[in-house]
C-alpha cells in the first residue's frame, strides 16, 4: 500500500520533538455481513474503511493521532500531530526499514472476494431451513448472521521493522428460539476461522443450525438445575470460556504491571493444578483468533503462560515488553487503524491432558456435566466470576442424567484452576469476539475436558455490582 520511503519520513516526522519510538499502522479492511431473520434475508451489506495510526511513544507517555487520509501529506499531517506529545530533545535515529518474515504462513483457497453474493446467501437461508427442519412447531425464531473480512496492513517502525500482511476470517452464527407456549429458551452455535469461504467445505453450515437448534428444543424439556457446591465436569466441546476470561485477561502484561491481575508478581510460583498447563498459540492454523503477525509487526508464535501449574510468563506487546527489559511475545493486538495496540490474547487454551474424557465421567459419582457455555461476568482484577450454563447434564452414578436449565457457575478463576483434578485428552474449540478497553479482537478459546471437584451451583450471572470498572461483561460473538 504504501513504499517504505513515504514510511520513513512519516516517522522521522513523528520522533521530530523527540520520543523513544514510533509505529506507523497502516490499514485496508474491507467487510461483508449478510443477516436473516424472520424468515428473510435483512441485510446484506459490505464496506471499505481504509486507515493509519500513527503511534509516538515517549517515557510512559503514549501519544496517538490515526487518519483515513492515507496520502503522503495526510500521514505526515497525522504524524505531526503525534509528535507534539513528545518530551524531551530530538534523538539521533536512522531508520533502516527490514521486511520481517513471519515463523508461520497461512493460505487462503477461496477469498471471500472471488464468492459471488448469492452464494454467500445460500449459505444463510441453508442454515436458516436447517435450523426450522429440527422442530417447525416448537423452533418460532431462527437469526443466522454471515461476515468475512479481508484485511491487508502494512506497518513501519523507528526499529526499522517493516511487516506486509493479510488477514482473512470468516464466520458463521446461528441463534435459535423454541417455545412450547409457557417456556422459551434459545439454542446458540458459532464457527468461524481464519480463512476465506473454504470454511463451508469443511463444516457444513446445516450442521450447525441444527445443533442450535437442537439445544433450544431440547431445553424446553430441561428439569431446573440443582443448587449448592457440588463437582462439575465441563466437557471439550463446552469451550474456553472459563480460561479466557477467568484466567487468561489476569496473564495479558498490562494489567499485572498496573497489579489489576491476580497474577501479578507471581512468575515461578504455583497458581495451578499441576495437571494444568495454559498456552495461547496465534500460529495455529484454521482457528478464528491466529495470526502471522501481531498489530506491531512482530512474528506470531507460542507462548505458555502456566506449566504444569507454574506461571511462567505473560502476554507482551511493545510498551509492557519494553518496561521490563525484554522482547514482546507478539500479543500486541488492536481493533483496527484507530485503536493503539494492547496486549491481548489470539487462540488461549488449557493444554490436553492423558485422561480419556468418558473416564472422567465414569469417575464423577454425581455432579453437573457442562457441555456448552453461555455468558456470565467476570472480575478482571480478583478473577471472581459467574458464568451461564447454556447446556448441562446431571451426572448421576457416573452416568449422564437428564438436561438441566438455569444453571450458573460462581467461584474464583485462579482458586478453580488449583483444585482441578482431571485433565481429558479431548480438546474443543470456540470462537468469539474479546472486549477490552473498548476494542473487540477475533479470538479462539480451548480446553479438554476438567473435572472441578467442588464449584457453587446456582444464582444468577447479573450481579448487583455494575458500576465497577473491574467487572467484565461476557458476551457471545
Amino acid at each position: 500500500m504504501l513504499d517504505k520511503q513515504i514510511l520513513k519520513e512519516v516517522l522521522d516526522m513523528a520522533l521530530g520533538n523527540g520520543g523513544d519510538f514510533a509505529d506507523v499502522f497502516v490499514e485496508n479492511k474491507r467487510v461483508t455481513g449478510i443477516g436473516m431473520e424472520a424468515g428473510r434475508i435483512e441485510r446484506v451489506n459490505s464496506g471499505l474503511d481504509v486507515g493509519a495510526g500513527i503511534r509516538v511513544i515517549s517515557g510512559d507517555a503514549t501519544a496517538y493521532a490515526y487518519t483515513n487520509d492515507i496520502s503522503k501529506d495526510g500521514l505526515l499531517e497525522a504524524a505531526q500531530i503525534a509528535s507534539h506529545a513528545a518530551k524531551g530533545g530530538k534523538k539521533d535515529f536512522n531508520i533502516d526499514l527490514t521486511t520481517v518474515k513471519p515463523l508461520v504462513d497461512f493460505t487462503f483457497e477461496k477469498r471471500p472476494e472471488d464468492i459471488k453474493t448469492e452464494e454467500k446467501v445460500a449459505v444463510v437461508k441453508s442454515a436458516e431451513k436447517a435450523a426450522r427442519s429440527v422442530d417447525k412447531e416448537k423452533i418460532k425464531q431462527v437469526i443466522v448472521g454471515y461476515g468475512d473480512t479481508v484485511q491487508k496492513v502494512v506497518l513501519a517502525n523507528s526499529n526499522g521493522v517493516f511487516m506486509e500482511d493479510e488477514r482473512i476470517r470468516t464466520r458463521l452464527v446461528v441463534n435459535a428460539v423454541a417455545s412450547d407456549g409457557d417456556t422459551i429458551q434459545t439454542g446458540y452455535e458459532a464457527v468461524g476461522s481464519l480463512c476465506g469461504f473454504e470454511l463451508f467445505s469443511r463444516i457444513e453450515p446445516e450442521a450447525v443450525a441444527k445443533q442450535a437448534a437442537t439445544r433450544a428444543v431440547q431445553m424446553l424439556s430441561a428439569k431446573p438445575a440443582p443448587v449448592g457446591k457440588m463437582p462439575v465436569v465441563m466437557a471439550g466441546e463446552a469451550g474456553g470460556t472459563m480460561v479466557h476470561e477467568a484466567c487468561g485477561h489476569g496473564l495479558e502484561a498490562d494489567l499485572t504491571q498496573r497489579n489489576l491481575s491476580v497474577y501479578a508478581n507471581k512468575k515461578g510460583q504455583l497458581v495451578a493444578s499441576e495437571l494444568v498447563t495454559v498456552v495461547d498459540d496465534a500460529t495455529l492454523e484454521d482457528k478464528y483468533g491466529s495470526y502471522r503477525f501481531d498489530d506491531e509487526g512482530v512474528p506470531s508464535r507460542k507462548v505458555t503462560m502456566i506449566k504444569d501449574g507454574v506461571l511462567t510468563d505473560y502476554l507482551y506487546d511493545y510498551l509492557t515488553a519494553t518496561r521490563e527489559k525484554r522482547e514482546s511475545n507478539g500479543h500486541g493486538r488492536r481493533e483496527s487503524y484507530q485503536h493503539k495496540p494492547l496486549p491481548r490474547m489470539a487462540n488461549t487454551m488449557i493444554a490436553p491432558g492423558k485422561t480419556d474424557p468418558e473416564k472422567i465421567i465414569k469417575e464423577t459419582k454425581n455432579g453437573l456435566l457442562v457441555q456448552k457455555m453461555g455468558g456470565g461476568q467476570v472480575n478482571t482484577t480478583t478473577g471472581d466470576f459467574v458464568f451461564d450454563v447454556a447446556e448441562g447434564y446431571l451426572i448421576k452414578d457416573g452416568e449422564i442424567g437428564s438436561m438441566v436449565r438455569g444453571a450458573t457457575l460462581t467461584g474464583n478463576g485462579p482458586e478453580v484452576l488449583k483444585i482441578v483434578d482431571l485433565v481429558g485428552s479431548d480438546l474443543g474449540f470456540t470462537i468469539g469476539t474479546c472486549g477490552k478497553d473498548g476494542q473487540g479482537a477475533p479470538v479462539s478459546d480451548a480446553q479438554p475436558t476438567i473435572r472441578i471437584p467442588e464449584i457453587v451451583v446456582g444464582g444468577t450471572a447479573h450481579g448487583e455490582d455494575d458500576n465497577n470498572p473491574n467487572i467484565k461483561r461476557i458476551k457471545r460473538l
